[in-house]
Formats: structure tokens, sequence, C-alpha cells
């Protein structure tokens, strides 16, 4: 089936020059409803330090309540990062409000997990050099996890302290940003028991999820029969296949009721690595599925880089 695809909108990216306070200044979100933001053309190289990827660029500021939170979840071959934005109003630091959601609420997407528990102390600064501090106390890592979990976990943080300063505009992001993580205001601590801390952090681009689906959020609800569905993959130009299922009527396993291909922006355009398209849907509840490659007939659950439910009211 063909599909009508819409051009990702181009936004610009802003930075902020010359901020060298320790404290982090507050965000002036003030709009409501979900953010779509454009992500940077630039990339936060690996957490060894090595050389700049577009597989992880970090998020544009944006003017919202929405705070972006990053999950664990399991699909395919492994278990990977992904992310959700999340109501967060009030004038509260902006990296904390974030961190603070991550360790406290469940994901809106049963199919996402965190291992951190809620925190009794939690802070956060950033310096002129582009590096966040985060202090948490050591009742967060009361989780008992294995040590790819816990490594992941220690990126979870990392991505979502660099997404919350970037999305509120309090970081340069046409920079590197580094990430140093303190246990009771000390270094050299172990998170979860495993992995050690102390040193200055950056996006590991090996744990981000290679796409997922940013619009519709799970457990959406939508009166409008055109639903817009908006994404992103790692990499830009790539192929992206996709599926609507009916999770209320009873059809043959593996049968979609809706399917399509659209190609992600590539790396030359602003928008690099986003994806849209709409699709008219009768009233219902449905499972959207995205894939790499036509997953093909049979059951492609298995297959699936991420999935979201949502329903369309009469």
């Amino acid at each position: 089936m063909a599909t009508r695809t819409a051009s990702p909108t181009r936004r610009s990216r802003t930075a902020l020059a010359g901020f060298a306070v320790l404290a982090i200044l507050l965000s002036g979100c003030t709009a409501s409803g979900q953010p779509a933001p454009s992500l940077a053309a630039g990339a936060s190289p690996a957490i060894s330090g090595g050389g700049a990827s577009a597989a992880v660029p970090l998020e544009t500021s944006q003017t919202s309540t929405k705070s972006p939170v990053y999950w664990l979840g399991r699909a395919r071959d492994g278990v990977y990062l992904y992310r959700e934005f999340r109501d967060a109003t009030g004038t509260e630091n902006p990296v904390v409000k974030a961190l603070h959601l991550m360790m406290s609420v469940k994901p809106l997407d049963a199919n996402l997990f965190s291992p951190w528990q809620p925190p009794k102390k939690l802070a956060a600064s950033i310096s002129g050099h582009n590096v966040i501090t985060v202090d948490v106390s050591s009742d967060a890592f009361n989780s008992t996890v294995d040590e790819q979990t816990a490594q992941l976990a220690v990126q979870q943080l990392v991505y979502t302290a660099t997404a919350a300063a970037a999305s509120a505009g309090v970081i340069d992001s046409g920079q590197p940003v580094q990430v140093m993580l303190l246990v009771d205001g000390r270094t050299d601590q172990l998170a979860f028991n495993r992995v050690k801390l102390g040193q200055l952090m950056q996006r590991d681009p090996a744990m981000v999820a290679p796409m997922w689906i940013i619009d519709p959020q799970a457990g959406l609800e939508s009166a409008h029969a055109q639903l817009a569905v908006y994404g992103r993959s790692t990499s830009p130009g790539a192929d992206v296949y996709w599926q609507v299922s009916r999770a209320d009527v009873k059809t043959d396993k593996g049968t979609p009721y809706l399917s399509g291909h659209v190609v992600a922006s590539q790396a030359a355009d602003p928008a690099a690595g986003q994806f849209r398209f709409t699709i008219n849907l009768p009233a219902g509840r449905y499972v959207l599925r995205l894939f790499p490659s036509d997953p093909g007939p049979g059951d492609a659950t298995a297959l699936a880089w991420d999935s979201k439910d949502f329903t369309i009211t009469p």
C-alpha cells in the first residue's frame, strides 16, 4: 500500500553561547501539548571518547512542558534505549526534572522499563565546558541487575540528562556534552554494584535503539481518523517499514490491517533520520510497529524495533 509522507519540519538549532555558570538555568518551558522536536544534525561521540557519530544527535531546544526521558526496552536481539516525552510542569531545574521522572515514574509504554529507584536526593549542575554533573543518593541504585542492564541504566541517565539540557537550551548542543555521575557527592563509586563511576561519560551510540516511534506515544486516544506518525532512525536515509494491526478485531495471526514503507531523511537534511507519514483509520484499537526491512507474511512481532498501542475514538 502506498503511503503519504510529509516533509520533516525544518527547525533551527539553538545553542546557548557563553554559558559559564555552575548551576543550570531554570527552563522557560510554557507551551503545553506533545512536542515535535527536531534532531540536531550534529552528534555526540561515544562513551569511549571516539569520533562523533550521526547516530545519536542531541535533541534541539523546544518550548514545551514535556521532558525527554529515556527508558530501557527489549526489541529483536537485545535491550536498547528508547525515548518518551513526559509531562513536567513547574520551574524545577530541567535536568533534575527529567531525571526525577526517569527514576520515579513508569513509562507510558508497557514494553519499556527502568531499574532506577526514587532517590532521596538528586541535584544537577552544568559547567561552562558542557559538563553536566549529576549527584544522586545511593538509594537510587537499590535494584539487583546484571552487568549489561547496569551499563544500560548508566547510559539511560547520560541520555536523559543531555536530552533535557539540550531541549531546555542550557548547553551548547553544537559541542560534545559530557556527564559526571556522583553518588552522595563522591566519585569512584559503583553504580548498581557493577559499573565504576568517577569519569566523564558521553552518549554511547551502541545502546540506543536503531529506530523508534515518537508519535503516537503509547496509550494515545485520538478522535482524529487521520493519524500522523512521526519517528526517527539512527541511520539517515534508511528504509523504514511499518505495520498497523487491529488490537480489537480477531484476524489471522500476523496479518496487518495496513502496512507501508517510508525513507528517513538524509544526513544532509537538518532533520536527519526523521520520518513522517499519515494513515486514515476507523475507530478502534491498534498497534503500530516499525521494521528495518520488509517483515513479510506471518507474525512479525518479534522483528519489530518499536511498537505503540493507540486508540481511535468514534
